[in-house]
């Protein structure tokens, strides 16, 4: 167990960052499932919404920038082929 005040701090800090992270992460890959089982026009709609999420994971290094790109590009093809 940690011993400094400092420490101590930092441990209760990084869970709350941790859980925060957690949500997010598992509201946009939630969002990404939406999007991929929805029809046109819907996905047409959900596509900025989703594409924002993925952006504010990737600022916040909860995902990898290549992650994002990645997921963007292939949610974007899919979003052309429908």
């Amino acid at each position: 167990m940690a011993n400094h005040k400092s420490s101590l701090k930092r441990i209760r800090s990084n869970e709350t960052k941790r859980l925060r992270n957690r949500y997010q992460h598992k509201t946009t890959r939630n969002a990404i499932k939406k999007l991929r089982d929805a029809g046109k026009e819907e996905a047409q709609s959900l596509y900025p919404t989703v594409v924002s999420m993925i952006d504010k994971l990737a600022k916040k290094n909860i995902i990898h920038d290549n992650k994002a790109a990645n997921l963007k590009s292939r949610l974007a093809k899919h979003v052309a082929a429908l």
